[in-house]
């Protein structure tokens, strides 16, 4: 260990502790945590009077890949960015008064997928990892599974009652989470016949983008990425021309953009491609919106082309403002999708901004919608093996330096770290010294235990976040295809209506004289 080395870490701690308390003087005296447990108690209580209304909206919040100890981190950094220590801060989400746990495991594995998650708490079925949209009977990869092994998703459900229906993201819409919400494809990476072996093409089966289109032809609201799947082969990108990798890649020649702008001309159908569109749309004027922001993924929050793409909170403002003119109500779903590419790449600092940004979207849709008529459920598909820790003081930078150095190797090492993943590094034999590099970049790699190109999910439980009609059945640990359940239940869509027959508002489950089954 070098002493400037020593001197560094010394440094930044001095610097650290000068630069803040180490805690409220407040928090020294009982009474604050006492009044503040009392008044939490007393919140508490009003939630005995439950909430049995029918709900006529319903929104589903998926942050991809966005575990417990992602919400923990976010929830620091949120605090941090204003200005505070971070760990007493509150995301939107923990203001929900529900919260349970979500088994996460597909039907075939231990540590899952987010296409057979998806598939669990869309279309109410686990399934296969790297299947969407169909029961655990098809096989991925294999076409000739797919036919009589469809299941159809909660957004379909809602869309057959009259409901408006939306899509949200920030990975490209035919993704493996919104794919589950339309397509039915034994394997997610079929976003386009250009990714499809030939014989599954020959056999009939169809790409995830053409699934979008055809089987739920007049889905209201669709934002995200993905656009370079909708043009043919080596079709110039609008935003990108001459960059082949942004080029189109359909095979079949189909210009999917064109043919929905076709059908939609006489049913106020909109498409935009960037941001100063988006915004410049009157919601009034609009009743189905396509929104195709880049030509693959949208990039991460930290990179975002602020003049050009909209940010998921803005996406989110748009659909609802669109979605909520339908008297019927309306089911969006959206998903925070790049908290998992971060931390693929092992970039948690990219995760965590993208983890506050959805944090964002949920509180705009909460100013946008009431509890009385509105369920929203915030959850994850699966974790990742991130995690932090190292006794790190109270304010510690999300993504700074644990306190101490390592009594193995005595070089200090960073609270954020990775089971698995891109971040291992060996310099000179020996574990890379993160005090000679810029561990609080955008773009740093945390480092992790085991060397892999890709950082891996994890396998634990998930957390589930409910406030509105009914939220209260989100209690306790459930299978994860348990949520679609609850919010066809509450909405009064799907297979399981004998309770809604009252039309008081109040679905008449409040009165106990009609059984509830969870699985309908």
């Amino acid at each position: 260990m070098k002493v400037t080395d020593l001197l560094i870490i010394c440094s930044c701690l001095v610097l650290g502790s000068l630069g803040k308390p180490q805690f409220p003087e407040q928090e020294k005296d009982p009474k604050f945590w006492n009044t503040w447990a009392q008044k939490t108690l007393k919140n508490a209580l009003t939630l005995q009077n439950l909430n049995t209304n029918k709900a006529k909206n319903l929104i589903l919040f998926l942050g991809d890949g966005m575990g417990v100890p992602t919400v923990t981190a976010a929830r620091i950094l949120k605090g941090q960015l204003n200005g505070q220590s971070g760990e007493e801060t509150q995301l939107e989400m923990d203001k929900f008064p529900f919260v349970s746990l979500a088994k996460t495991y597909n039907t075939n594995a231990q540590v899952p997928d987010s296409a057979g998650t998806a598939t669990a708490y869309l279309c109410g079925v686990k399934a296969n990892e790297g299947t969407v949209g169909v029961s655990a009977a098809a096989v991925r990869s294999q076409c000739n599974t797919t036919q009589g092994n469809e299941v159809t998703s909660i957004l379909k459900w809602a869309k057959d009652a009259g409901k408006s229906v939306g899509i949200v993201t920030t990975t490209r819409v035919n993704h493996a989470t919104p794919s589950a919400a339309y397509a039915h494809s034994v394997d997610r990476d079929w976003y386009s016949d250009n990714e499809m072996p030939p014989e599954a093409v020959q056999a009939g089966c169809k790409d995830i983008a053409r699934q979008l289109f055809e089987n739920i032809p007049n889905i209201d609201v669709i934002m995200g990425g993905g656009r370079k799947y909708m043009f043919p082969k080596n079709t110039s990108d609008i935003e990108y021309p001459g960059v082949a990798k942004h080029s189109g890649t359909r095979k079949d020649e189909r210009n999917l953009v064109q043919e929905w702008t076709d059908r939609m001309k006489d049913k106020k159908g909109r498409y935009v491609w960037n941001k100063k569109q988006l915004l410049s749309l009157n919601p009034n004027d609009v009743d189905h919106l396509l929104g195709l922001f880049e030509p693959g993924d949208l990039p991460y929050d930290l990179e975002r082309n602020t003049e050009t793409d909209p940010s998921l909170t803005e996406m989110v403002e748009v659909a609802i403002k669109i979605l909520r003119r339908n008297p019927s109500g309306f089911y969006l779903l959206v998903e925070g999708g790049r908290i998992d590419h971060g931390h693929h790449e092992g970039k948690a600092k990219q995760a965590l901004h993208e983890a506050v940004e959805m944090d964002r979207a949920i509180g705009r849709a909460d100013l946008m919608t009431s509890i009385h008529d509105t369920l929203t459920i915030v959850t994850a598909d699966h974790s990742h093996v991130f995690n932090f820790g190292g006794y790190t003081g109270r304010g510690n930078t999300i993504f700074g330096l644990a306190p101490m150095l390592s009594d193995i190797d005595q070089k200090p090492f960073t609270s954020i770290l990775y089971g698995n993943g891109p971040g291992y590094k060996i310099v000179k034999g020996a574990r890379e010294n993160v005090s000679t590099i810029d561990y609080q970049e955008n773009n740093y790699q945390a480092q992790s235990a085991v060397p892999l190109s890709m950082e891996t999910h994890g396998g634990e439980d998930v957390a589930v976040f409910a406030k509105g009609p009914l939220a209260h059945l989100l209690h306790g640990v459930h299978e994860q295809n348990y949520i679609p359940h609850v919010m066809a239940y509450a909405g009064c869509i799907g297979q399981n209506r004998e309770h809604c027959r009252s039309r008081s508002g109040t679905a008449s489950h409040a009165t106990g004289r009609l059984p509830w089954s969870p699985l309908g």
